[in-house]
């Protein structure tokens, strides 16, 4: 994984994944990337703390980014960026930050060699990949060579998920991150409702550190419990696990 650029102990980093595309809201397209992010902005140290998903509609799209650009440190977006006339995501998010938008030279200095190299024409279609915001930065895209980019603090990925995840490692050295999240999980042969109320008066007493608890069945007759601790100070997170067990007889 690439390595992100550390910054202070005690500074939360937050984000949110905006997902962009009538395909998946209709089902078509089964998302593939929100976990993906996820897992990989809680290894970096970067706290993921909501996802919405908006159709190719401009209003609901530039509405979204500015209200989530405002709230959180960092705006990952999903979709949208491709050749067709219903990517539109790029245009939007020059909207939403009120700048200009046009053909780049740097991504067009990319895009056009790397094409002609495949024997393929730089057609209006594939030119309109080369169209960023105005104080855009280029997202290195290894696979397929049109870029993303981020501008503020709004980093604006590819849907396919390969190509995505090349954009969020090239961009993961520009992040600023946090104290990462630590969790530890208890595994149960009991069903949830025997702890429920226990456990959330274990809750209130370790207000810093999350807790939740999961249910399951095994083998169609074994049910069980998962109670998950998760928290960015080890140290509160081993007190309040430790007691946790003493109270399941565990300890």
């Amino acid at each position: 994984m690439t390595t992100a650029a550390p910054t202070a102990d005690t500074e939360i980093i937050t984000a949110a994944v905006l997902v962009i595309g009538d395909e998946i809201l209709s089902g078509r397209t089964k998302d593939k990337n929100i976990g993906y992010i996820a897992d990989h902005l809680t290894a970096i140290g970067i706290q993921l703390k909501e996802v919405r998903v908006v159709p190719d509609d401009e209003a609901e799209i530039v509405g979204a980014v500015n209200a989530l650009r405002a709230r959180y440190t960092y705006v990952f977006t999903t979709g949208g960026i491709g050749p067709t006339h219903d990517d539109i995501t790029a245009d939007c998010i020059a909207k939403a930050f009120g700048v200009a938008i046009d053909v780049d030279p740097r991504a067009l200095a990319i895009m056009k060699p790397a094409y002609a190299k495949r024997g393929l024409e730089m057609t209006p279609a594939r030119l309109r990949m080369a169209r960023l915001p105005e104080g855009s930065e280029l997202v290195q895209n290894s696979i397929s060579t049109a870029p993303g980019f981020k501008i503020g603090n709004v980093i604006v990925m590819a849907g396919i998920p390969n190509i995505m995840q090349v954009m969020l490692d090239a961009v993961t050295p520009q992040l600023k991150t946090g104290r990462k999240m630590v969790s530890e999980t208890i595994e149960l042969l009991r069903p949830e409702g025997e702890i429920a109320e226990m456990f959330g008066n274990h809750q209130k007493e370790f207000p810093d550190v999350s807790m939740g608890s999961y249910p399951f069945v095994r083998d169609t007759k074994v049910f069980g419990t998962h109670l998950v601790l998760r928290s960015t100070s080890p140290e509160r997170l081993a007190v309040a696990l430790a007691g946790l067990k003493v109270k399941l007889g565990l300890g």
